[in-house]
């Protein structure tokens, strides 16, 4: 096992039951409410359309709540990540809420080898999955062997130019202190908590993580023969990225305060295997 994997690993393990009990993830709300789904998948709905009676994948899913929201609008989901205990939450969840959905745990890598080429209609993936691939031609090559013809991509990923951006200065400024583009080593972070509302102290705390430029995304798709059928690029994001600089929107999505048409801050991308 590359090294990069086993710290991120040991670092989303230790999260996963963090998440599932935290009230950001909603989790004992989807075992009791059939209709409940996730606020990624609720503010796509009208860029997804329907996935109705396809076959789908969800990359990175990790505790599985958006795999189980697109299970909820009629998509056959199976679940792929790398993290046994994200997984455990996972089947945990659909054991309950009683959803049809198969998790299978692999690196993103070798989803092909895991799933069988050609076998989608639909391959899904969310916010803050691309952080952790080193490398974005061969993950959409991945992408690619996966989909059949006609089949579809689908993507919400926070920007990479809000991933380049330092934490908020007391001068309101916007600092741009990471790579915006793809470089071959890893930005190492050590840093203890998580995204969520929680007083626990973790152990694994080091991370590796690499940015992907909007263009070398799409470029990464072309290059494996998908066509762009979307790309839309949001204001807001599912969550505060700038403490002390956002504003809560009705949808509960996040914005800058001030001015924001200065950053996007999510994306929202579609391509499709020619048929």
């Amino acid at each position: 096992m590359e090294d990069y994997v086993r710290f991120n690993q040991a670092s989303w393990d230790e999260r996963a039951p963090v998440h599932a009990t935290s009230r950001d993830y909603h989790v004992e709300a989807y075992k009791t409410d059939p209709k409940l789904l996730s606020q990624v998948v609720t503010f796509d709905l009208p860029r997804l359309g329907s996935v109705e009676g396809l076959r789908g994948v969800h990359l990175q899913c990790h505790i599985g709540t958006d795999t189980v929201s697109l299970s909820r609008l009629g998509a056959k989901m199976t679940g792929l990540d790398f993290s046994a205990a994200s997984l455990a939450e996972a089947r945990a969840l659909v054991r309950d809420s009683g959803d049809d959905v198969d998790f299978v745990q692999g690196n993103v890598y070798d989803a092909v080898e895991l799933l069988g080429e050609g076998q989608f209609d639909l391959v899904f993936t969310g916010i803050g999955a691309l952080c952790w691939i080193p490398d974005i031609r061969r993950w959409a090559g991945v992408v690619a062997a996966l989909l059949r013809p006609g089949g579809r991509l689908f993507i919400r990923e926070g920007h990479p130019m809000l991933w380049s951006l330092d934490d908020p200065r007391e001068d309101g400024l916007l600092a741009v202190e990471f790579p915006y583009f793809e470089r071959k080593e890893a930005t190492v972070w050590t840093e203890g908590g998580t995204y969520v509302e929680t007083d626990h102290v973790f152990a694994n705390n080091t991370t590796h993580e690499w940015n992907h430029g909007l263009g070398e995304i799409v470029t990464a798709l072309l290059a494996n023969g998908l066509r762009l059928t979307m790309l839309e690029e949001h204001e807001s994001a599912p969550w505060d990225p700038l403490p002390g600089m956002s504003e809560r929107l009705p949808d509960g999505e996040f914005r800058l305060a001030d001015r924001p048409w200065r950053l996007p801050q999510t994306y929202t991308l579609q391509a499709v295997k020619p048929g």
